[in-house]
């Protein structure tokens, strides 16, 4: 009888981000796969590998978001169990704690599913305001710019080795990057609570993966956006922009009043995405920092790149304390 007992239910919610006026949640209906990041041996790592990517997701369901002023919004789920909750709410802002994050609560409208659903149908999620002290955001990549995956080496090989055979929390952030960020997030002043956003071109299906690597590695706590599976087997194709650009530019129209430094890396795209995004937003666009990686050829093109591009400030960086010098020189951190 048990082995055609059907799994319980949870909603996986993303943190997101709006305006004062602006309500955007996302999230993904799924059966709950029992995944423990925590397990250790090589396979326990395989199968919960396997697990984040084998979903089981719940379309076609209504969603609803509530407020903390008890106030809710409802969306349905798509064919992959994904979900948007995009309103006009008047004065969100004054629903956010001191560092612009408004707490919110998932569950599903239909409590009549014929299924257990966990936590009592009550899933937590949060969406950020960015606070009115803030002078800048900052947008940064996560793959070999904060955390070493490997994207350049041969056939991807480190990036299947890293991801599938080692735990969140034994993944060590490039050094410095973590001290670094905080230091933006202060800002010049030290009080500023400027915004961080990581975008990456990792499936969905990793999110609590990264949000975790996050969390053990003390980067300041900011929205992930990753991209849905169908997107990511359709990367290779040239006729439409990448995901990562698409978040990035979503961002920046959200927050037209506010700069943002990009922070990247030389092994893929970033250099080519960054240029385009700094020419259509020249206001926006503070400074550009790319990560060297290990490969020649790539920081040559990097190089090049940026020789024909002098409008915004940019630091291919070597070392994190190279960031830190310009960052200082240019009054985005406080000065030692």
């Amino acid at each position: 009888m048990g082995i055609f007992k059907k799994d319980k239910l949870q909603i996986l919610g993303f943190q997101g981000y709006g305006k004062l006026n602006k309500l955007y949640v996302r999230g993904r209906a799924l059966e709950d796969e029992e995944i423990d990041l925590q397990e250790k041996g090589f396979f326990k790592l395989i199968q919960n590998t396997w697990k984040r990517f084998e979903t089981d997701e719940i379309k076609h369901t209504s969603i609803t978001v509530k407020l903390p002023d008890a106030s809710s919004y409802t969306a349905t789920t798509d064919k992959d169990g994904y979900f948007l909750v995009e309103e006009e709410v008047k004065q969100l802002d004054e629903m956010a704690n001191t560092e612009g994050w408004v707490n919110l609560e998932l569950s599903y409208t239909d409590t009549n599913l014929k299924r257990e659903i966990l936590h009592q149908n009550r899933f937590p999620t949060e969406m950020l305001i960015p606070s009115n002290t803030a002078k800048f955001g900052v947008i940064s990549d996560i793959d070999d710019t904060i955390l070493h995956t490997g994207v350049v080496s041969s056939l991807k090989w480190r990036v299947l080795v890293n991801t599938v055979f080692k735990r969140a929390t034994k993944r060590a952030a490039l050094e410095g990057t973590a001290s670094f960020y905080h230091r933006l997030h202060l800002g010049k002043s030290g009080t500023a609570a400027n915004p961080i956003f990581y975008v990456s071109h990792s499936p969905w299906n990793l999110y609590r993966y990264l949000e975790l690597f996050l969390k053990t590695n003390d980067f300041p706590k900011g929205p992930i956006l990753l991209r849905s599976m169908a997107s990511f087997r359709a990367r290779n194709r040239k006729s439409a922009a990448p995901q990562k650009q698409h978040e990035i530019v979503n961002i920046l129209e959200t927050y037209p009043e506010l700069p943002f430094v990009l922070i990247g890396d030389s092994g893929e795209k970033d250099g080519d995405i960054y240029i385009e995004i700094a020419k259509r937003y020249p206001n926006q666009v503070k400074a550009i920092y790319l990560r060297s990686v290990n490969d020649t050829k790539r920081i040559e093109r990097v190089t090049s790149l940026f020789k024909e591009f002098k409008e915004v400030p940019f630091l291919l960086v070597k070392e994190t304390e190279d960031a830190i010098v310009h960052a200082q020189k240019h009054s985005f951190i406080k000065a030692d």
